[in-house]
């Protein structure tokens, strides 16, 4: 098919899209172009031409990024083979070592922290935690993204960012299916306030671990009255601390209009675990949530006498503050209703107006109370089929106590054809072979079903969560295992991790199976396959040209102005390399830069290895990469929200370097 002819079938808005990528790559071609008239030598001009496509295969997506990052690696690669005809007396990236970003330390502690925080998960520490957040947070944004954000930068701060937002993945995974708010809107605050919490210690980061050797090592080759002292571990924590509360501030005012993905509106959550009731059986039923004011009639009343007569269903109660009632073998139709008490209630919209009328209750325009425990991550409505051999057969709902034995709210009963609703007596009728029995119910409760003879469970997608408590204890061990080998002991980064990530396996918090399936293999091949390029921007010197010339151009002007040039060269090294790379390479030239302009070595040095966190604008930091698939992220999302996160850091980090030191 010719190109017109394609571009004629194409959609308007997809044509579009076309057209803006095949401008972008003229336009980056002959900027590429241009660059290899400027440059000193050819291996130079090749590793900014890889550059540019690199920033081009990001920004556009024409391909997924991983896969951009692959073909940029393989890339490299041929570059060895094709040397003479591109100029070239060797590769840009000796092959022996174009795949060591597979096991490189950063890949290898993704892997296993993921695995650790899978393992977390599994013990119920994880929801647990999603729970407490959602009780003090509440269900909205502005509540939750300070809280999640501001402990995972606190987490941040004393160990890897990337550990800390992978163990906080599950977390906000949970928060996200019980609130309502989609993962989108907040996985990338806490994915950026975790990249902040690095710059609160001097510990929180690896361009702030290396930033005192390197000083020590640049003391060698200055005079005795030019030497530098070394950072103490919380020099940099006023600069942190107001980098964190910048961004926190930053995505609760500028949320709405910067993060993708748009929150369910909280008065519809709840409900929809009552959708198939409408598409199946035509039943129009509402959940909401109550409470019993002092003074209403209803105090001192069995569930049994009000079920009766208002025809609604309790399937939750709050009483006394603590004791929490849901489900199997806690709401029985002899409980009664406490002043100030909560309710779950199920039932049609004209019985829920009229009960909450008639007694004067207050409805919640959304669930707080039982957010969690009536989240459709963890309840829901089920279908049962009661078969000819069955001990249930002849007897009804309440002489089984059904509610109270399974867990099992009955709402409806389909039998012969007709559905007979809740009000209509279908509690007192005698069970037959046969019949349909729907109803809200717990998901752990409707698992345990599953093995009852009694019961054939129609319905089967649902959440299962195979969680085990009673390995907590193990994965505390191993996880405090890692953390003291992280914090206190000089072994590997990525060595501590997989004792932790190792340990969880051999004990069986987490099975090998689940650990294959907790690592994003996404974010490891787009982390591994980037780290050639990092390599051949380093070993060419195409990064120390770069850094002279644009030193060069600032360096008669006043020290503040240099300094800012200082930030934003480190940022822009960042984005397409190691920070690590980075900082070792940038701290000796803005030493000797800030020498010749008169100002002071160590806050230059300190400038570098915190602008080297600056790395919001495309998914290539560790933390990007980790969030950017299970938040459904694209590169523009990260260029629209990264791009004013990327203008702040700058001026905050300027702005509190020059008011503190």
């Amino acid at each position: 098919m010719a190109a017109s002819d394609e571009a004629q079938v194409l959609p308007p808005a997809r044509s579009g899209i076309r057209i803006r990528q095949w401008i972008a790559a003229g336009v980056f071609a002959l900027a590429a172009v241009y660059l290899a008239r400027v440059v000193p030598t050819v291996e130079i001009a090749w590793v900014m031409a890889f550059l540019l496509l690199t920033i081009y295969l990001f920004a556009f997506e024409v391909v997924p990024v991983d896969v951009a990052a692959v073909t940029v690696m393989v890339l490299l690669g041929l570059t060895s083979f094709l040397a003479p005809v591109l100029g070239l007396s060797q590769g840009l990236v000796d092959n022996a070592h174009l795949f060591d970003g597979f096991a490189s330390n950063a890949v290898i502690s993704i892997i296993a922290v993921m695995i650790i925080g899978a393992g977390l998960d599994k013990t119920g520490v994880m929801g647990r935690m999603a729970a407490f957040i959602l009780k003090i947070g509440g269900t909205t944004e502005a509540r939750i993204i300070p809280i999640i954000s501001s402990t995972v930068a606190f987490i941040s701060s004393f160990m890897q960012n990337v550990g800390a937002a992978a163990l906080f993945l599950p977390v906000v995974s949970r928060i996200s299916a019980r609130s309502g708010i989609p993962m989108s809107r907040l996985l990338m605050p806490m994915g950026f306030c975790a990249i902040l919490g690095g710059t609160i210690t001097m510990v929180g980061s690896s361009p702030l671990i290396l930033l005192n050797d390197l000083i020590l090592t640049s003391n060698k080759a200055l005079p005795e009255a030019q030497r530098m002292a070394t950072w103490d571990l919380f020099s940099v924590t006023p600069i942190g601390l107001a980098l964190v509360a910048t961004g926190i501030i930053y995505f609760v005012l500028a949320g709405r209009w910067v993060l993708p993905g748009k929150a369910e509106p909280a008065a519809t959550r709840g409900q929809d675990t009552l959708k198939y009731f409408r598409d199946i059986y035509g039943l129009d039923y509402c959940m909401k949530e109550m409470v019993v004011p002092p003074g209403s009639e209803l105090i001192g009343r069995t569930l049994d006498d009000v079920e009766r007569k208002d025809r609604v269903r309790v399937v939750a109660m709050l009483r006394g503050g603590s004791d929490l009632r849901i489900g199997r073998n806690s709401l029985a139709r002899d409980v009664t209703f406490e002043a100030g008490g909560v309710v779950g209630i199920v039932a049609s919209p004209e019985h829920c107006r009229d009960f909450a009328a008639q007694h004067g209750l207050e409805v919640r325009p959304h669930f707080a109370t039982f957010a969690d425990a009536l989240s459709p991550n963890k309840a829901g409505i089920a279908e049962l089929v009661i078969p000819p051999g069955s001990m249930l057969i002849g007897k009804s709902a309440r002489d089984i106590w059904m509610r109270k034995t399974y867990g099992f709210a009955l709402l409806a009963l389909h039998r012969g054809g007709q559905t007979l609703r809740k009000g209509e007596g279908i509690r007192d009728l005698p069970l037959q072979a046969g019949d349909t029995l729907v109803g809200h119910i717990e998901w752990a409760a409707l698992a345990r079903l599953e093995q009852d003879r009694n019961f054939v469970v129609v319905t089967t997608e649902y959440p299962r969560e195979e969680l085990r408590p009673h390995k907590v204890g193990w994965a505390g061990l191993f996880f405090a295992i890692a953390l003291f080998l992280i914090l206190f002991t000089d072994l590997r980064l990525s060595v501590g991790l997989l004792v932790g990530a190792v340990g969880m396996i051999l004990s069986g918090v987490i099975k090998i199976e689940e650990a294959y399936q907790a690592v994003s293999w996404k974010t490891v091949f787009l982390l591994a396959s980037l780290i050639p390029l990092g390599l051949a921007v380093e070993t060419t010197g195409t990064a120390k040209w770069i850094a002279e010339h644009t030193l060069a151009v600032v360096g008669t002007m006043p020290t503040w102005v240099i300094q800012s040039a200082v930030a934003v060269l480190a940022t822009g090294f960042t984005l397409v390399m190691s920070n690590v790379g980075a900082t070792v390479l940038l701290v000796p030239l803005a030493v000797n830069i800030a020498i010749g302009a008169g100002a002071d070595p160590a806050l230059f040095a300190l400038t570098v290895a915190l602008a080297t966190s600056n790395s919001f604008l495309i998914p290539t930091h560790q933390v990007n990469a980790l969030i950017m698939g299970p938040g459904g992220y694209r590169v523009t999302d990260f260029l629209r929200a990264g791009g004013i996160m990327t203008v702040l850091f700058l001026i905050v980090v300027i702005a509190m370097l020059n008011l503190v030191f």
